[in-house]
């Protein structure tokens, strides 16, 4: 407990720095490119159109899903992905790419992978909107259930800072951590139901152990917000799920931080 008040006491005291240093890292990211912060939608837009040539024009031709153009119900769980792919790789190396702060300002470790994660989610709610946008352009208009978005958004932010700050702590220790991380990050997508209905796995274990994954409990909730029309809370068991790992995960980030944050100054 002396370990959580202590995170909290300094985000709290830090609250505007974060802010800042959020806004720093977004314009670390674009600085010195011609299109500069056009790269936050090209970068997306292309891969989502890979995408959706192959799974549209190759393997689906096509076909709508619920009554809606598959390309609409592939980016209604993609682009929060975008934020998640960013926050399990950026997260983990969030340390280590800040270790100035730690070494010479003595700026709390605790509160590094914090900003890191709000800077890649201040980019992709910049995609979320146009892509509700593109729902508009297809005749879609957003409906009373889209007024859950900004809680799936909390619950996202909050496993996936907490994820940042346990895999920040380990990768600031260990560069093979964050390799590892990198490597199995592109197996997640494919694990994870970004671009597929991991409710309809007929498989019954296998279809019980994605629901527990928080990437493909992320993508249903947005996918019951955009496309089937349902609230969240007519899943409770996905909602249960969802925040026991999230319980689980600030354990561990709690953990790694409470057992590492001596250590880490002199390492990085």
């Amino acid at each position: 407990m002396n370990t959580l008040s202590e995170i909290v006491s300094d985000h709290i005291k830090f609250r505007r720095q974060l802010l800042k240093l959020a806004k720093s890292d977004i314009v670390k990211q674009y600085r010195g490119a011609a299109l500069g912060w056009m790269w936050a939608v090209i970068s997306p837009a292309v891969t989502i159109f890979v995408f959706w040539f192959a799974f549209s024009i190759g393997v689906r031709r096509g076909h709508d899903v619920d009554g809606y153009p598959f390309f609409l119900w592939m980016i209604s769980g993609f682009i929060p992905w975008f934020y998640m792919k960013a926050t399990l790789t950026g997260g983990a190396g969030s340390i280590r790419k800040y270790k100035y702060l730690v070494k010479r300002i003595k700026f709390p470790v605790d509160t590094i992978p914090t900003f890191v994660s709000l800077s890649n989610l201040i980019v992709n709610l910049a995609l979320q909107i146009i892509m509700i946008f593109i729902f508009m352009g297809f005749g879609f208009m957003p409906t009373k259930y889209c007024l859950q978005i900004p809680l799936i958004i909390i619950g996202m932010f909050i496993f996936f800072t907490a994820w940042s700050l346990m895999a920040g702590m380990l990768s600031a220790m260990s560069k093979d951590f964050l390799n590892l991380v990198k490597s199995v990050t592109q197996a997640l997508f494919w694990l994870s139901g970004v671009i597929y209905d991991a409710n309809r796995i007929t498989i019954p274990w296998i279809r019980e152990t994605m629901l527990f994954n928080p990437i493909t409990l992320v993508a249903n909730g947005y996918r019951n917000a955009m496309i089937y029309h349902r609230w969240i809370w007519e899943y409770p068991g996905q909602i249960r799920n969802f925040v026991i790992m999230t319980v689980i995960m600030c354990v561990l980030a709690i953990w790694a931080y409470k057992r590492l944050k001596k250590e880490i100054p002199d390492v990085i």
